[in-house]
């Protein structure tokens, strides 16, 4: 085998069916590179092999998520410390290399050249129970919200071709009644055979709040409407079955919230995060998932760093102080930070009072949310150091 290494680099390419790992020495030359297929005692082969070649090895991966638990698992139970390289470093390092050929084992050598060659990297620390569940619980969630989105882009384009008076009376993203009137009742002539008086009696059999009202609309809206468009039994049938699907889809969401709700309310310090104006459960859930260990952030800075909140200079010749947003931040984070900062300003409170403050000084709206957003990571920051609940009095603390 030769001299072992003092140090090595491990980067892998990480994929749902195998990786790909490849090792590097000091001067960055190749020791190790083989296929891994995403199996238990083929990752521990694999590991046995690459720990026999150096007395530290230095782990990368280019995916944090689901296609690599098992092997950021095992590793950890190895005791490894992984290194996560995003995957646009590595199409951007990837040119600094000779060839131009993209192939697993060469992307595996890059992030393993890469972390030899910066040490600025996130370690990713695998997740306690109760933080597994709420990423699986929040990005299930994410996938039900992008389906419910698209469910009802779709009943609206096919409503609109052959009741658009209909399609333009209620939001059906908002509004149970709507849909469930559209589960029974899709074109103008079969609202106006049912009457007022009936089809109110029928919506409030089922539960539906102002029965009256959205009766009322519906059969003005069909009143407006006379003409029959071609395909309007194929498209009722469709409409109906959009609907159907989105109130099932909206129990499930209920659920699944309650779910997150349950799970979130487990964590030792989500009473503290929750405590901060425009952080509920859901946007808590979403916090902990994304921020990870707190451990891992030196400060505050280095916190709202993470979530994109802290802009880098782009200077060029003459040009200086041209601020924007970094390229390299956490997406979800940042999203946290925003929305509650969206929902903190409509209330009175110190938090709407450093918003319009912003304003005055000539900020636009995005850009007064993002200087409170940034202002927000800094209270929480201390608010989760010093184990104590946010209180909105001006003179204990700003927020």
């Amino acid at each position: 085998m030769g001299e072992r290494s003092v140090r090595a680099w491990a980067g892998v390419d990480a994929g749902k069916g195998h990786h790909w790992a490849a090792v590097v020495d000091e001067a960055g030359t190749t020791l190790w590179s083989k296929k891994i297929v995403n199996d238990e005692t083929a990752i521990l082969t694999a590991l046995g092999e690459i720990l026999e070649l150096a007395e530290q090895v230095h782990w990368a991966v280019d995916i944090s998520g689901t296609a690599s638990a098992l092997l950021l698992a095992l590793l950890a139970a190895h005791g490894q410390q992984v290194a996560y390289v995003p995957g646009r470093t590595v199409n951007r390092m990837a040119g600094a290399y000779r060839g131009e050929a993209k192939t697993d084992a060469r992307d595996a050598y890059v992030i393993a050249e890469t972390s030899r060659q910066r040490r600025d990297f996130t370690t990713i620390e695998v997740p306690a129970q109760l933080a597994a569940d709420l990423a699986l619980l929040t990005a299930h969630r994410s996938d039900l919200v992008a389906d419910r989105v698209r469910m009802i882009n779709r009943l609206r384009d096919v409503l609109t071709g052959i009741f658009p008076a209909l399609e333009r009376a209620f939001d059906y993203s908002s509004q149970k009644g709507a849909l469930v009137l559209l589960t029974g009742y899709q074109t103008p002539a079969a609202l106006r055979r049912r009457g007022r008086a009936r089809l109110t009696a029928w919506l409030a059999s089922r539960s539906v709040r102002g029965a009256d009202a959205v009766a009322a609309t519906a059969l003005e809206a069909a009143d407006a409407q006379r003409t029959v468009l071609p395909g309007q039994d194929v498209a009722a049938t469709i409409v109906a079955g959009l609907a159907a699907q989105l109130l099932a889809l909206d129990d499930r969401l209920k659920r699944i919230d309650k779910q997150i709700r349950d799970t979130f309310h487990a964590h030792p310090q989500a009473e503290i995060i929750e405590s901060l104006p425009g952080i509920g459960p859901i946007l808590g859930a979403e916090f902990v998932v994304a921020a990870g260990d707190l451990a891992a952030y030196a400060d505050a800075g280095h916190l709202a760093s993470a979530a994109g909140l802290v802009p880098v200079p782009r200077d060029s010749g003459r040009r200086t102080g041209n601020m924007h947003r970094p390229k390299c931040y956490s997406r979800r984070l940042r999203r946290v930070f925003y929305l509650s900062a969206q929902t903190s300003i409509m209330r009175d409170g110190p938090n709407r009072d450093f918003y319009l403050k912003k304003r005055a000084e000539g900020c636009k709206h995005v850009q007064a949310i993002i200087a409170l957003a940034r202002r927000r990571v800094s209270v929480l920051w201390a608010l989760l150091r010093d184990n104590r609940i946010f209180t909105p009095d001006p003179d204990a603390q700003a927020a």
